[in-house]
């Protein structure tokens, strides 16, 4: 599994390959046999000299990307520091305008407690790190909205006029994104010099040889690679 991987990402930066798409790895058989292997985006992303990744999925309806990924709600508080939030917005946005040749994004980014915060009463860390940061942003021409409630982020109204919405952790945007159409998200990272995409979804051991396995996160993760390729290609 890695000599495929590092074949694939070695064929993209010698621009061999316009772009790769990944399925997915069991990350316990490749530990197992004695490497050290936390999943495709990190090992992806240090081969491409130490990149930032920033995790975002995606559907027909709506964008969602992560300021942290595969954390412990209790190591989360601690983990958003103003320069991280900083740091993954700038990759939102410049990958926004390169490779999905949106030219003015708009991002719209969650707050961390219920509420925002409810200015102060329900936690502190959107006063202290999530608005200095998103008002710096914007002085710097960013379109941005935020710190927002989570709770209505993800109303028609609100995703209207969005194109992307930023969470502060994995559980606060992924179960509204895959309860509107599971199966046809499709994983991205941004941050990388390379086009990659992926599925949705796990191995499937369970189904494997029974021929009930579902395609369509597959056909949909190759489709946008192809339509990511095809932007960067001909971008101006």
């Amino acid at each position: 599994m890695l000599e495929c991987l590092d074949h694939a990402i070695k064929g993209c930066l010698s621009s061999e390959y316009a772009g790769m798409v990944t399925g997915p790895v069991n990350k316990a058989v490749i530990n197992q046999a004695g490497y050290s292997f936390t999943g495709h985006t990190e090992y992806i992303a240090k081969q491409c000299n130490d990149a930032f990744p920033v995790m975002m999925l995606m559907n027909n309806s709506m964008r969602v990307a992560l300021v942290t990924t595969h954390l412990p709600l209790r190591r989360v508080p601690e983990s958003i520091t103003p320069d991280l939030v900083e740091t993954v917005i700038r990759t939102i946005h410049q990958d926004m305008v390169n490779k999905f040749r949106i030219n003015s994004p708009k991002i719209m980014v969650c707050g961390l407690n219920p509420h925002a915060g409810e200015q102060g009463y329900l936690g502190h860390e959107e006063q202290e790190v999530i608005e200095p940061v998103l008002s710096r942003l914007k002085q710097h021409g960013m379109m941005i909205t935020g710190p927002v409630s989570a709770d209505t982020a993800f109303t028609s109204a609100s995703l209207k006029n969005t194109d992307v919405v930023v969470c502060m952790f994995h559980d606060q945007g992924l179960p509204v994104l895959k309860s509107s159409g599971f199966g046809n998200i499709v994983n991205i990272t941004l941050g990388l010099p390379i086009i990659r995409t992926s599925v949705d979804h796990g191995t499937a051991n369970d189904l494997a040889g029974t021929g009930k396995a579902d395609s369509s996160s597959l056909r949909a993760a190759v489709d946008f690679a192809a339509k990511l390729c095809f932007n960067t290609q001909h971008s101006s």
